[in-house]
């Protein structure tokens, strides 16, 4: 016999209820969609055959893309991804099983945040060796436009049209349609190649931040407080739970903000503010990708969330 936490259960729950097929309705909400919620490297890693991948090797349930968001307007039958990852195959494919429509790829434009390999390589699978896609567009601040338009085989995608990249700015409002709007926000990150953006997308009834990759919080100038306050939900960068992680690597090198100083800094916010937060972009070997470890269930403690391939949210 099997037996579930409760926090396994209600995961469990979560991800099954999302395949219910509604996206067909008149009137139905906007959402975003989770396809992926780990590190750039996804999980299980590769080269890891450690404690924290060895179950993910045998058992594909375990498994977990990297970090994505799709938003989905049902009405108009259109769709959007933020950030384009290695996992492009797996996550259109999620996608059209949770919001299908009638065109192919049926992606109305990808918004990237920066130019790290989880989240713009997937663009890959739009040229003609794959899906010889015709004008895809692809929002990118000033320095990641470049990087595309200068370094091959990015290059040929714009060359041959099969990507338009569309200009993006800090602050700037991009209404997708009369319902939803994206406006992207410059955060502190290692930007070898390009700036590094998170993105907020407003609905008719809710607003949802994604912040998948930052530095520590107190390199950032605006107050990760203030970011909830106005905010419905808030996918934050979980890279690491905490220092020890992994052992012999300088954790300054990769200085992103530790799930345990998240929770530690907003501990004294009020529950409903702590319920926004749903950790995202987890390493392989971040514990909460375990539902039973005992990570998780600190963080379930503090009120936060975990991200679940394949929930979605009505925006």
């Amino acid at each position: 016999m099997i037996l579930l936490s409760i926090s396994s259960f209600k995961r469990l729950l979560l991800v099954s209820v999302v395949f219910v097929a509604c996206c067909h309705c008149e009137g139905a909400d906007p959402f975003v969609a989770v396809l992926g919620v780990a590190q750039d490297g996804g999980y299980p890693q590769v080269g890891c055959g450690k404690a924290c991948c060895k179950n993910a090797w045998t058992d594909p349930a375990l498994r977990r893309h990297v970090a994505s968001l799709a938003i989905v307007d049902p009405q108009s039958q259109q769709r959007w991804l933020l950030d384009c990852t290695p996992d492009f195959r797996e996550q259109l494919h999620l996608l059209d099983q949770m919001a299908p429509i009638d065109r192919s790829p049926g992606i109305d434009g990808i918004f990237l945040t920066h130019a790290h390999m989880g989240h713009y390589t997937g663009l890959m699978h739009l040229g003609r060796e794959v899906l010889g896609a015709r004008g895809v567009p692809v929002y990118a601040m000033s320095r990641m436009r470049t990087f595309l338009e200068t370094n091959g085989p990015w290059d040929q995608l714009v060359s041959l049209g099969q990507i338009s990249l569309m200009k993006l700015a800090a602050g700037q409002e991009i209404s997708l349609n009369e319902r939803l709007k994206v406006v992207a926000f410059p955060v502190p990150h290692r930007d070898e190649y390009s700036e590094t953006v998170g993105f907020r997308i407003s609905g008719p009834s809710k607003t949802v931040i994604y912040l998948p990759d930052i530095d520590k919080w107190e390199r950032w100038s605006v107050k990760i407080e203030d970011c909830l306050s106005q905010c419905d939900h808030a996918f934050l960068d979980a890279t690491f739970f905490d220092v020890n992680e992994l052992p012999g690597r300088d954790m300054s090198e990769i200085p992103h903000p530790f799930v345990v100083e998240t929770m530690r800094r907003l501990r004294a916010l009020p529950l409903r503010e702590r319920q926004k937060v749903r950790f995202i972009h987890l390493n392989h070997s971040n514990p909460l990708l375990n539902a039973t470890s005992t990570a998780t269930g600190d963080v379930e403690r503090a009120g936060h969330a975990i991200a679940i391939q394949g929930e979605r949210i009505a925006i």
